[in-house]
Parts: structure tokens; C-alpha cells; sequence
């Protein structure tokens, strides 16, 4: 009887879920709404289909470098920002850098990734929008309305009434 052989990735403790794969999709997610393009959109430009595109932005596929380097090309970008902000916890998470004997908790940190309010479509449309007022003195203004909103209630009435009785 033969022995089967052992493939090179269990031999390794490499799986085919890694926490930076999905860092690096909510990055190609985050560039291409900050680009003003849709899946289908990113997809066309790169000559692949808009279902390769969600399966790399929710970090289901690995993105290979070539493929990495047409994103940020097509979507502006330095091919650095997929790899910014990359928390702590995910780049130690690698299993190239230990034998993880532990239990993963890297769902953990994807679903408070998720409550990250930076990377709603929201945010993110926000933020487009605002980089394209083109004068400096109204976008000041439009950032101290924002804070000025996001006060809480008591917060705005001890102000106001610090300044009648002042």
C-alpha cells in the first residue's frame, strides 16, 4: 500500500482562509466606491465578471498581484492602500507565521470590522463627495456643520445657554 502523499498547504498549517484576503477585499471594496464604480463596472474594466469582483471584496478569492495592480490602476489608487490600515490582529494572523494551535477568531474581528462605520457604502459615498468640492473654505464649513449636528442634544443646549448667559 502506498502512502498518499500530504499536500504542501496542510504540511504548512495554510488554509484557504486568511483573515488579510479579507482585508485586502474590504480595501478593493473601498477603492472602487471611492472610484464612483460599480462591480459590474470594475469587472468590465478588468475583463472578468462582476461575480469575481464581489467574491474578491468579500475575501472569499485571493487576489493575485497582476490582477491587484490592474485594481489600483483601473480605480486610482496606490497599490499600498489595499494593504493600509490593516489591523494588528490580522497581520499577525498569518498562518506563514505560526502553527495556530488556538481557536480563530477572526470571524470575530471581520464582524467588528463590519461595525467600522468608515467602510459602509455610506461613509464612503460621504467621502467621495466631500474630495470633490473644489473650494477649501466650503468644505471647512461643511465639516464644522457636520460636527456641529453630531453634538449630542444636551451638549448643544449647555452651549447655547452658556452663551445667553454670558
Amino acid at each position: 500500500m502506498s502512502k498518499k502523499p500530504s499536500s504542501s498547504s496542510s504540511r504548512y498549517g495554510i488554509t484557504n482562509h486568511n483573515p488579510v484576503d479579507g482585508h485586502v477585499g474590504k480595501r478593493i471594496r473601498q477603492a472602487r466606491v471611492l472610484a464612483g464604480l460599480t462591480q459590474t463596472q470594475l469587472a468590465d474594466a478588468l475583463q472578468i465578471t462582476f461575480q469575481q469582483v464581489q467574491k474578491y471584496e468579500r475575501g472569499a478569492n485571493r487576489v493575485s498581484a497582476s490582477r491587484l495592480w490592474d485594481m489600483a490602476q483601473v480605480m486610482g489608487v496606490e497599490i499600498g492602500f489595499f494593504f493600509d490600515q490593516m489591523p494588528s490582529s490580522v497581520q499577525q494572523s498569518s498562518p506563514r507565521l505560526h502553527q495556530k494551535t488556538e481557536p480563530d477568531d477572526s470571524l470575530e474581528d471581520s464582524l467588528t470590522l463590519a461595525k467600522d462605520p468608515i467602510i459602509r457604502r455610506e461613509s464612503l459615498e460621504l467621502l467621495r463627495s466631500y474630495y470633490l468640492i473644489k473650494s477649501p473654505h466650503l468644505r471647512k464649513k461643511i465639516v464644522r456643520m457636520i460636527k456641529s449636528a453630531g453634538d449630542d442634544t444636551g451638549s448643544a443646549e449647555r452651549q447655547e445657554s452658556t452663551r445667553s448667559s454670558g
